[in-house]
This record gives C-alpha cells, structure tokens and sequence, in this order.
C-alpha cells in the first residue's frame, strides 16, 4: 500500500529541520510515543536505528526506525519495522517563502494474515494518522501545542 501526505508548516525551513531533528521533540507531536532509545552510533546519522515504544489505549508495541537516507535540509528516508509491518517513508522538505511544504511518501508491507488483511480493510486509517502526526507537527513547531497536554 502507497500513499502521499503533504503539509505547509508555517515555519523557515532551517526551523522547521531543527525541530524536526531532535529525537527530544518527538513526544510532543507524535500521540501514545513512550520511549526511544537509541540503538546504534553514532545516533541520528545515515544508517542509524533507534528503538521506539508506543502506548495507544491499551495496546502497546515497539518499532525499529532505521535512517536510509539524510540529506537535510531537504530530505530524510527512513523504514519503520514492527510485527507484520514495514513502513518506508520517503520525507521531502520544500522551502515555500518563509514556510515549509513536508510531502511524505509512505510505502507499506505487511506480512502475516492478520496485518494483511488490515492493510486491505482499512488503508484510509494508516493515511490518517499519518496526516495526524503531520498536523501535530505542524501545532507544535508554529505554536507549540504539544500531544502531552491534550
């Protein structure tokens, strides 16, 4: 499964890439994130991989990012793996005047049935929390609203 999100963040690119890029922030736009640890130096670099561990209502579960690709400030490819499911994720950043367009290719693999199936039944719910956490980057980098405090 395929699909492309896309966002203008009212913030200077250089801005934008410096929020962006801190592990530290990732609390305060991605909703149920617990933890990360990194899991190989140097850290935030090409090839690096960081554990992360989500808690959304009752379930909890762990993904792998690993970093292909880092050439900001204009682009940053990373695969995201998990149970069943691998997300490669391909993020452009245009620089718009004194604003930034994010475009966000996400390519989805699922194995086993069960995951299978989900990618077939409900595709429009993986785009919508992409597009989720693009927006809540968004509030945080423009006004910082942060997910902690809803």
């Amino acid at each position: 499964m395929r699909y492309i999100t896309e966002i203008v963040v009212n913030l200077p690119r250089e801005k934008f890439i410096e929020k962006l890029d801190n592990p530290e922030n990732m609390k305060h736009w991605q909703s149920g994130l617990v933890d990360y640890e990194f899991l190989s130096e140097p850290a935030n670099e090409e090839g690096s991989r960081m554990g992360l561990r989500y808690k959304m209502g009752k379930r909890e579960f762990e993904m792998v990012e690993t970093i292909i690709k880092k050439n900001l400030p204009s682009e940053l490819h990373t695969i995201y793996d998990t149970k069943g499911v691998q997300n490669i994720q391909k993020n452009y950043f245009k620089e718009e005047g004194t604003s930034t367009r994010w475009i966000s290719e996400s390519e989805f693999k699922f194995s086993g049935f069960g995951m299978k199936l989900m990618g077939f039944l409900m595709p429009g719910a993986f785009k919508k929390q992409s597009l989720k956490y693009m927006k809540d980057f968004k509030a945080f980098a423009e006004d910082g609203t942060s997910v902690l405090h809803t």
